[in-house]
């Protein structure tokens, strides 16, 4: 039904896609190193899930990293165009029964219904794609055109993998997906910066009197502070109101989300400690101190 979507893969020049002879012959394996290197925060969020759902959801996030990777790895917007072409057409191959990539086949294995989905993985790769088109946001509206798209889109793929109601899932879980992107944006801040990206609205920089020279050149000031403290501040609350609207009987499935929250919440926390020393370095949590959160989240 969907094979009209997809292009023939030979029309794809081949330093575009990924290799075959990369692939471990375990997908399961392939996805978890993709997705949840150990002592990562995915890593211990992972830990936390339903094991029957812990397949699917390594899967989801290795989708995601490769998504991401296609994006932001690469340094010729051309070759992510084309990248992401590929992808499209895996996708297509994934919801027609075909897939040759592994976390497509881990996807085709453990996604209970594709087709559902397949809707919601093209909005994903849809989100991403944003990253080739656009550099700088006006305001935070057009912002949230790509939270959306990257947050909210797969919060939603992974809430609904596990959730004891999927279809009321989407309710609560997107704006989870996107508060959590946005903490990302905090922590990410240079490392952004450094690669062209700025996701701080332009409008906001301006009321703060900071500049995009300012982030790249890692100028730090009271400005700065301020302008981060505003942006800690809404990742902060965007979270905080996120968990608060999970339903109590959704919480125990959802733990690997909850975690995630957690420890997003600990690492702003931690960024705020820290004065906001975010563009010359990432500043992270120890491999212990995400395992304690990751346990303890609720």
């Amino acid at each position: 039904m969907l094979q009209f979507l997809a292009k023939r893969t030979h029309d794809v020049p081949l330093f575009a896609r990924p290799s075959p002879h990369s692939y471990p012959v375990n997908f399961d394996e392939y996805c978890q190193q993709k997705a949840a290197p150990p002592g990562s925060s995915t890593y211990y969020a992972l830990r936390r899930a339903p094991a029957a759902s812990q397949p699917l959801l390594t899967a989801l996030f290795a989708l995601r990293r490769e998504f991401e990777e296609t994006v932001k790895e690469t340094s010729d917007p051309a070759i992510g165009r084309t990248k992401l072409a590929w992808w499209q057409n895996e996708l297509a191959a994934l919801a027609s029964g075909s897939p040759s990539h592994p976390v497509s086949k881990a996807l085709a294995a453990y996604l209970p219904n594709v087709e559902t989905e397949y809707p919601e993985l093209q909005a994903l790769l849809a989100g991403f794609e944003m990253d080739l088109d656009q550099a700088r946001y006006l305001d935070y509206p057009n912002l949230r055109r790509y939270v959306q798209g990257v947050g909210g889109t797969f919060a939603s793929l992974v809430a609904r993998a596990s959730a004891k109601d999927s279809a009321q899932a989407s309710t609560w879980s997107a704006a989870l997906g996107e508060a959590l992107q946005l903490a990302q944006f905090v922590a990410e801040t240079g490392n952004d910066a450094r690669h062209g990206r700025i996701y701080i609205p332009i409008d906001e920089m301006q009321r703060f009197n900071v500049t995009a020279a300012d982030l790249i050149n890692r100028k730090y000031s009271d400005a700065f502070t301020e302008l981060m403290r505003f942006e800690t501040k809404r990742a902060r609350d965007a979270l905080q109101a996120a968990l608060a609207a999970m339903p109590a009987n959704e919480r125990r499935s959802q733990r690997t989300l909850v975690a995630q929250a957690a420890l997003a919440l600990a690492l702003l926390d931690e960024i705020e400690r820290d004065g906001y020393h975010v563009l010359h370095q990432r500043i992270a949590l120890t491999p212990i101190r995400k395992l304690w959160i990751a346990w303890r989240a609720r």
